[in-house]
């Protein structure tokens, strides 16, 4: 890439070494979750939500199980300053759920946002302004001192609005662009705002640091945000919050490494939805504790439910691959892939493990709503015996021998090959049945009977061109004798007789299934299934297809003249 000079480093590291949080492992409990969907999120679609649109979207974030929600800016515009009215007044906001509205340090524009507030049972009033040496020297062409006096003034008038104004109002305070200050003139920007709220352990203060714009790498923004945790004042009464977004695409990383750092808060918006390239994705970061066995108290059970009704009020589009709530995160195409999964279920089932750990699955699909059916194994060309088969099992419960699932996968690539197209459960099971399944031509069985003294013997009743043969023959078994009578009488040569039978079915009416393969003398394997009622006439039917499909694709004759008896 050209005019790689014109670029550097933007951040600032802390003055002192801050790395304590790199001897932590993971996240141990929740945060206190902000929901910043309807101010963040909203100010960066295409099409803002009307006042119905925001007012469903709240309701959304209620059932999510979000006890702090930015409804906000409702001095900016009359459909935000009408949206916190219509909550208030209509009693739409939960007892246990504190609404958080956003305002800048203007006196105009704090008087509005605490007559917006008038009646709300608990708010957070969030004050912020830009601190970051580009803001200073570029926009508002400001000293540092200078920046401190609009902090400091906003913070005085919300003490004074907050006393003129009935309801119960928390303060918050964002130093704007964190990410592009230097780490002591924001920590110096905080304690001074801190001075003037002076929190106590019964009304304590939220300090929010942004990565309004993400500069640096992770580990960065934790360092930064141990610094301000381990040097501000009043740190006990301090609940310290995060609101990183997403430019470099590390608004995950960035999280919840400054969660470890010691942030208790954080501020983000489903899937991520937020100007540039977004806000930090609350589900991401809510299922990733899901996944290390810590309880995110949030609720994406129905995460279909959930897009649905995000897509339809914001009109964007969640993305195919968006962790754990993309159409295709939990899909797995390569043969190899499909066959570990397959495996890795059938080893839970198996030993009822309480604790999930299947290959290449994260989480258990269905705790979030997802169905292992047409979820997690889809079938395409580059799919595998393995993944096949579990479709077969899990859709219709047919468990097919190792080698029958092998033979079948190639023919079921190859179909898709051909047609260059996924294959549905449905299409799966047709290809099954048409190929396998009681296949009566060119020789069709139709029926047997059975006398037993040192060995079995059958007279069996076949169907060769329209015409019954009789044909009699012995065997160590049932099957045994019927597969003597067709090498024997009809000229088939094959060995290795590989038989395998289930019930398809649970209960008393419940159909057997029965798979048998044989090979031929030139080692070509050729493979039958058969489906009845009768568990043995469902094997005689297999054997029948396995030999039906062995003459049709080694196009051999059949000779009856010499040992059938027509009838």
């Amino acid at each position: 890439m050209k005019n790689v000079e014109k670029y550097s480093r933007g951040y600032f590291m802390p003055p002192v070494k801050s790395f304590k949080w790199t001897e932590k492992e993971y996240i141990t409990e929740a945060p206190t979750w902000c929901s910043v969907d309807l101010r963040d999120g909203n100010q960066a679609l295409v099409i803002p939500m009307s006042l119905e649109e925001k007012l469903e979207y709240f309701q959304l974030l209620l059932e999510v199980g979000f006890k702090e929600i930015e409804v906000g800016f409702p001095a900016a515009s009359e459909t935000e300053y009408a949206f916190l009215r219509t909550l208030i007044e209509q009693d739409l906001i939960p007892d246990d759920v504190t609404v958080q509205v956003l305002t800048q340090s203007r006196d105009h524009i704090i008087e509005k946002t605490f007559e917006a507030l008038r009646g709300v049972n608990k708010a957070v009033v969030h004050l912020y302004n830009s601190t970051s040496v580009a803001q200073r020297e570029q926009v508002f062409k400001k000293s540092e001192e200078e920046i401190i006096d609009i902090a400091v003034t906003g913070a005085k008038l919300l003490k004074q609005y907050a006393d003129e104004t009935e309801g119960n109002f928390q303060f918050q305070y964002s130093p704007e662009s964190f990410t592009g200050t230097e780490m002591e003139f924001a920590l110096e920007i905080c304690n001074r705002v801190l001075d003037i709220w002076q929190p106590t352990d019964d009304n304590k203060v939220i300090i929010n640091l942004p990565a309004t714009v993400s500069m640096s790498m992770p580990h960065v923004y934790a360092s930064q945000i141990e610094f301000m945790s381990d040097h501000l004042n009043y740190r006990d009464n301090v609940i310290l919050s995060l609101h990183p977004h997403n430019d470099r695409g590390t608004g995950v990383a960035d999280t919840e490494l400054g969660m470890l750092a010691g942030a208790q808060r954080v501020e983000g918006t489903l899937f991520g939805n937020g100007e540039r390239t977004g806000n930090v994705d609350i589900v991401t970061l809510a299922i990733n504790m899901y996944s290390h066995g810590v309880d995110p108290q949030l609720h994406f059970e129905h995460i279909r439910e959930i897009i649905s009704k995000y897509e339809k009020l914001t009109r964007m589009r969640v993305h195919e691959r968006h962790p754990y709530a993309g159409e295709l995160v939990f899909t797995a195409f390569s043969g190899s892939h499909q066959d570990a999964i397959a495996k890795g279920m059938k080893w839970r089932e198996e030993a009822e493990r309480q604790c999930w750990a299947v290959p290449y699955l994260l989480i258990d699909p269905k705790d979030i709503g997802r169905e292992y059916e047409g979820d997690i194994i889809r079938i395409n060309s580059q799919s595998g015996k393995g993944g096949i088969g579990y479709i077969l099992e899990q859709n219709y419960g047919l468990d097919l021998p190792a080698k029958m699932r092998e033979s079948f996968g190639y023919h079921v690539k190859n179909v898709s090959d051909r047609l260059h197209k996924e294959l549905m459960p449905t299409e799966i099971y047709d290809i099954f049945t048409k190929e396998y399944v009681n296949i009566n031509t060119p020789v069709e069985f139709t029926h047997y009977r059975y006398t037993q003294n040192d060995h079995y013997e059958t007279l069996v009743s076949i169907r060769i061109n329209n015409e019954i043969h009789e044909f009699t023959g012995v065997g160590n078994g049932r099957l045994d004798a019927i597969s003597n009578v067709l090498q024997t009488k009809l000229d088939l040569q094959y060995r290795d007789l590989v038989y395998k039978e289930h019930a398809l079915e649970s209960g008393s009416r419940s159909n057997a299934v029965s798979y048998v393969g044989i090979t031929a003398l030139d080692g070509t394997a050729y493979w039958g299934c058969g489906i009845d009622a009768d568990i043995m006439t469902s094997s005689v039917k297999a054997l029948f297809s396995a030999i039906n499909n062995m003459i049709t694709n080694a196009q051999l004759p059949i000779k009856t003249g010499l040992h059938a008896t027509k009838k």
